[in-house]
């Protein structure tokens, strides 16, 4: 999907998340008939908590996007991950989550990693020519993409108490893609015919990937799943060298490799403690 944004060229945020957002329906659209709870998918309870997920979800996409045509795909898929990192602190800002030191210091260092990695695009402090500026911006807008997807995420946590996936998914497609056609007076751009197929392209193959993601979760636990996330630095390595000769930073690569092992022990540190309160609930004997 990234790589198809990335080749249709630099094209207004809300018009990137408009294509990707209401062409990923149809794959969805398909499940849900296949499943039968097509009929039943619209229906909740909680409209206003799915719109406001919408809200920063399309947020989070646009700035994602932006940075997509700003920078070499390996570096705008390497910044994403500083979305679990963002998670914990944000977890422990508004949902009074508890982080010990260990989570803590993962935080630090993966946050550490980020800036070896945006390092060389920051150009803030001195002139450079203009691709550099707008390196720069594609930097900040990949990090502040990264912020609100992690608050995203939060909203997410806080709906699948109530909602089923289907209806999450389906209802986050459906505001995501009203909200960004609002953008349309601010000017699209017109596309040609091989822009057009890209963009479609990629709003199908995230719609799928939504699909994929959400039952990979449903059968295994989270930190079982969400390791193999890290493997899309390794396909954007390589799509990126052969689709458009983005050759990978030493800067990169070290700052990327940090922030791969921050993330993934923040997911295996999540697991430890997982375990722990489950065997506490087992011993703990029942009151009254």
């Amino acid at each position: 999907m990234s790589a198809l944004i990335k080749a249709a060229g630099q094209l207004p945020a809300g018009q990137i998340v408009f294509f990707r957002s209401f062409f990923a329906m149809l794959p969805i659209l398909v499940f849900l008939a296949w499943r039968g709870d097509l009929l039943t998918a619209f229906h909740t309870t909680r409209p206003m908590s799915h719109v406001a997920r919408g809200l920063v979800g399309v947020a989070a996409m646009g700035l994602s996007f932006f940075a997509l045509t700003r920078l070499p795909l390996p570096e705008a898929i390497t910044l994403n991950y500083a979305q679990p990192l963002l998670v914990v602190v944000m977890g422990a800002l508004f949902l009074g989550e508890i982080v010990r030191a260990y989570r803590w210091s993962a935080v630090v260092v993966g946050l550490i990693g980020v800036c070896i990695v945006s390092w060389p695009q920051m150009t803030l402090f001195r002139a450079g020519p203009a691709m550099a500026d707008q390196q720069m911006l594609g930097v900040i807008a990949a990090l502040a993409g990264a912020a609100m997807s992690a608050g995203a995420m939060l909203l997410v946590r806080n709906l699948v108490h109530t909602e089923k996936t289907g209806t999450i998914v389906l209802w986050f497609s459906l505001t995501a893609s009203v909200i960004s056609l609002l953008t349309l007076p601010f000017g699209w751009d017109g596309l040609s015919a091989t822009q057009s197929a890209l963009l479609i392209s990629a709003g199908i193959c995230g719609g799928i990937a939504q699909l994929l993601m959400t039952e990979a979760y449903r059968h295994a636990n989270v930190s079982t799943v969400a390791p193999f996330e890290y493997t899309s630095m390794i396909l954007a390595i390589a799509v990126g060298y052969f689709a458009f000769g983005d050759i990978p930073t030493v800067h990169m690569l070290v700052g990327g490799t940090i922030v791969v092992a921050a993330g993934l022990f923040i997911i295996w540190r999540e697991h430890q403690l997982g375990l722990k309160r489950g065997a506490a609930r087992k011993v703990t004997p029942p009151q009254g």
